[in-house]
C-alpha cells in the first residue's frame, strides 16, 4: 500500500514536470511566482500576507494544471474541430484567467502600499 502511495507522488511529479516543460503559460506563471516570492521576502510580509500569496500562487498553478489536463483529454477524444471541444477549452482557460486576475488584485493590495512607502 505504501508503494502505491509513493507511486502516486511519482505520477504527480511527472505531471508537474510536463506542465512546466510543455505549457508556455505555466512557465510565465512560474517566473512571476518566483518574482512575487522574492518581493514577499524583500518586503517582509506578515504571516497572513504570506499565506495569501502562497494561496494565490497555488490556485493559479492548480487552474493551469486543470486547464492543461482538460486540453490533453479533449485532444485525445477528438483531433477534429468541434464547437463543444472549443467551449470546454475556452472555459478552462477562463478559469486560469479568473484566478490570475484575482491573484493580481490581491498582489496589488499587498504590494502597492509597500512600494509607495519606498518613495
Amino acid at each position: 500500500m505504501f508503494k502505491k502511495r509513493l507511486q502516486s507522488f511519482k505520477y504527480a511529479g511527472a505531471g508537474l514536470v510536463d506542465l512546466l516543460s510543455n505549457t508556455p503559460n505555466a512557465k510565465i506563471h512560474f517566473a512571476l511566482a518566483i518574482l512575487v516570492l522574492i518581493l514577499s521576502y524583500y518586503f517582509e510580509l506578515d504571516k497572513l500576507e504570506w499565506c495569501l500569496i502562497i494561496l494565490c500562487i497555488t490556485l493559479v498553478f492548480a487552474a493551469e494544471a486543470f486547464n492543461t489536463g482538460l486540453e490533453y483529454l479533449t485532444d485525445l477524444v477528438t483531433s477534429e474541430y468541434h464547437d463543444l471541444a472549443k467551449k470546454a477549452k475556452d472555459v478552462a482557460a477562463a478559469a486560469v484567467l479568473i484566478t490570475a486576475i484575482g491573484s493580481l488584485i490581491i498582489g496589488l493590495i499587498i504590494f502597492l502600499p509597500k512600494i509607495k512607502a519606498l518613495f
